[in-house]
C-alpha cells in the first residue's frame, strides 16, 4: 500500500522532489495550494505524512507555519535541505523581451528580486505554487508570460528555459521538515541528534536568559532560534528553537532543567540532522 504524502504545490513542485528523494517513488502526493490546507489534510486523516517548508537561505523562515507546527501537534521526523535551482521558463520560442508577466510563488519571487531588477517592465506576480504556475501556462497556451519553477516542472509541462538559475545566491537552499502524526513509524530514526522545540519563558529579567545559558551548559548546540507573538497577549513570545546534540542523556537533562524555567514547553520533533541535496 502506497503511503499518502501530504505536499504544498503540484506535481514537479519542490516539495514533490523532496517527498519523492525521502519515501521513494512507491508513494501518492496529496497536493494542497496552501500550507494551511496541508496542515488540515494531515488533521483530517487524509495523508499519512507531509512534506513542509520551513526556511530558505535567500528569503529567511516562512513563519506562519512555526504556528501551524505548534497548533497541530504534528511530530517533526525529519528533515531534508534541498538545493533550490530557480528557472525562468515560458512556451517554446518566447523570447525574454516578449514577457510581460512572470508568475511563481512569493518565496520564489523573493529569491530572484536581484535577476528582476534589469527589466523594471516586467510584472511579478504571485501565485499559489511554482509548478502550478508552469502548468498553466502550458494548459491554457499563454503567451507572454513565464513562471519561474524547477527544470523537472519545465520537462513536465513542454516549457522552454528562457533563463537558468535565476535566484539570487548560487548556494540556495530550502529546508522542509518531514511530518508525521505519530512517532511510532518506520520513518523515525531510532538515534537522534536534533530537536526542535518551542517556548514561552516567564516575562521576568533574565528568564529568557537563563533557559538559553541551560541549553549552553549541557553541551547542546541552539542552531536556530525563532520568536513569534503570542496572539491576545501584548509583547509575549512563543520562542521557537533547534537544537544539536551529541550526548542523547546530556539533552534530556537540558529538557528537564528548562521545563522548570519556562511557562511553556512543547517538543515539537526529534530527529537526525537531515541530508542536503545538491
Amino acid at each position: 500500500m502506497k503511503s499518502k504524502i501530504a505536499i504544498q504545490g503540484f506535481e514537479a513542485s519542490f516539495h514533490e522532489i523532496v517527498a519523492l528523494n525521502y519515501f521513494g517513488k512507491n508513494i501518492e502526493t496529496v497536493e494542497c495550494a496552501t500550507f494551511s490546507k496541508l496542515f488540515e489534510v494531515m488533521k483530517n486523516g487524509e495523508a499519512d505524512f507531509a512534506v513542509c517548508a520551513i526556511e530558505n537561505t535567500l528569503a529567511g523562515s516562512i513563519l506562519p507555519n512555526y504556528a501551524h507546527l505548534r497548533n497541530s501537534k504534528l511530530h517533526i521526523i525529519g528533515e531534508v535541505y534541498l538545493r533550490i535551482e530557480m528557472n525562468l521558463m515560458a512556451l517554446p520560442n518566447q523570447k525574454m523581451d516578449s514577457i510581460f508577466e512572470v508568475h511563481s510563488h512569493p518565496m520564489a519571487l523573493l529569491q530572484c528580486q536581484k535577476y528582476f531588477e534589469k527589466f523594471p517592465l516586467i510584472q511579478l506576480i504571485e501565485s499559489k505554487d511554482t509548478a502550478l504556475s508552469a502548468r498553466e501556462i502550458q494548459q491554457n497556451k499563454i503567451k507572454n508570460r513565464a513562471a519561474i519553477a524547477s527544470k523537472r516542472a519545465a520537462n513536465l509541462y513542454n516549457l522552454e528555459i528562457i533563463a537558468a538559475d535565476i535566484h539570487d545566491n548560487k548556494r540556495n537552499f530550502t529546508r522542509f521538515l518531514i511530518l508525521a502524526k505519530t512517532t511510532d513509524t518506520k520513518y523515525q530514526p531510532k538515534k537522534i541528534n536534533k530537536s526542535s522545540i518551542s517556548f514561552r519563558a516567564h516575562h521576568t529579567p533574565g528568564s529568557l536568559a537563563k533557559v538559553l545559558s541551560s541549553i549552553g551548559a549541557h553541551g547542546i548546540n541552539l542552531t536556530k532560534i525563532q520568536s513569534l507573538p503570542v496572539v491576545g497577549e501584548e509583547w509575549q513570545y512563543y520562542m521557537y528553537a533547534d537544537l544539536e546534540f551529541e550526548d542523547v542523556q546530556s539533552y534530556h537533562l537540558m529538557l528537564k532543567e528548562i521545563k522548570s524555567l519556562t511557562k511553556e514547553l512543547q517538543i515539537l520533533g526529534e530527529y537526525r540532522q537531515g541530508k542536503k541535496i545538491e
